[in-house]
C-alpha cells in the first residue's frame, strides 16, 4: 500500500519484527488452535467435538493480550494436554508469508540491525526457527516470556531496552496485532507498520492510522534501493 511504500529507510537504524502473522503465515497458529487442538482435545479427553470446540473458544477468549494467553505451559496445564507435542503434529504448516524471506535477505544485506520480537513461547519459537532457518537473517531475538510480560504492555518495552537497546526515533517495528503496535507507539517508537493479512486463508479489513503492509513485495523495492545505495559507499 502507498503508506508502506513511504517507509523512510534512511531514517531507520533498527528493524524490529514480529514473527507469527508478520514473517510467518498465521495460518499455522489459526489452524492449530481452532481446528487441530479441538479434535485432539476431544480425542484425549473423550469429549464431544462440538462441546470441545465451545469450551476451547471460551477459554481462548480469556486473558487475551496477557503473557499467560501466549504461554504453552499455561495452556498445557489448563487443558491437560501437551501443547508443544500437539503443535509439532502440524508443524508442516509452518511457512513464511509471501516475499517475507526476500525481505529478510535484503535486510541481511543492509546496515540495519534486525531483531525478532515475539510473544511466542520458546518451544514454538525453537520449532519454527528450526523449520524456517529464520535465525540466519537475525541479529538478535527477544522473547516476551523472558520478561514475564507480553508486548502489549509498556513494561515489555522498558525491559527490552535493557537487553537490546534501540533508539525509538530511528526504529521500524512491524507487527500484525494492533494492540501491540499501539503499545509500541505509546513507548515512542516512531516508524510503525501493520500486516493487513497475517493469515493467508483469512481476509481481513482493518481501519488504523498505522501504515499497512499487505505483502512484503510492497516494500522490497524501496529496501532494495537502500541496499544498492549502501553497496556504493
Amino acid at each position: 500500500m502507498s503508506q508502506a511504500n513511504a517507509i523512510a529507510w534512511s531514517q531507520i537504524d533498527t528493524v524490529l519484527l514480529d514473527m507469527d502473522g508478520t514473517l510467518l503465515d498465521l495460518h499455522f497458529d489459526s489452524f492449530f488452535w481452532l481446528e487441530h487442538l479441538p479434535v485432539r482435545f476431544s480425542q484425549i479427553h473423550q469429549r464431544d467435538l462440538t462441546e470441545a470446540r465451545s469450551f476451547l473458544l471460551d477459554e481462548l477468549s480469556k486473558n487475551r493480550g496477557s503473557i499467560e494467553w501466549y504461554c504453552v505451559d499455561h495452556w498445557s496445564n489448563r487443558l491437560k494436554v501437551d501443547i508443544a507435542a500437539l503443535r509439532a503434529e502440524v508443524s508442516h504448516n509452518v511457512t513464511y508469508r509471501p516475499f517475507a524471506e526476500d525481505f529478510l535477505a535484503l535486510l541481511k544485506r543492509s546496515n540495519l540491525r534486525v531483531v525478532l520480537v515475539t510473544n511466542d513461547h520458546r518451544s514454538g519459537l525453537e520449532m519454527k526457527l528450526a523449520i524456517t532457518g529464520l535465525s540466519q537473517y537475525l541479529d538478535a531475538v527477544v522473547v516476551s516470556h523472558d520478561f514475564s510480560v507480553a508486548k502489549e504492555q509498556q513494561s515489555f518495552w522498558r525491559q527490552m531496552q535493557g537487553v537490546e537497546p534501540f533508539d525509538p526515533d530511528r526504529t521500524l517495528f512491524v507487527d500484525d496485532t494492533l494492540a501491540v503496535l499501539a503499545s509500541a507507539e505509546r513507548y515512542g517508537i516512531k516508524h510503525l507498520a501493520a500486516i493487513s493479512q497475517p493469515d493467508s486463508n483469512i481476509k481481513r479489513n482493518i481501519e488504523t492510522h498505522f501504515a499497512q503492509i499487505k505483502c512484503f513485495s510492497d516494500i522490497n523495492l524501496s529496501l532494495q534501493r537502500l541496499v544498492e545505495e549502501q553497496d556504493k559507499l
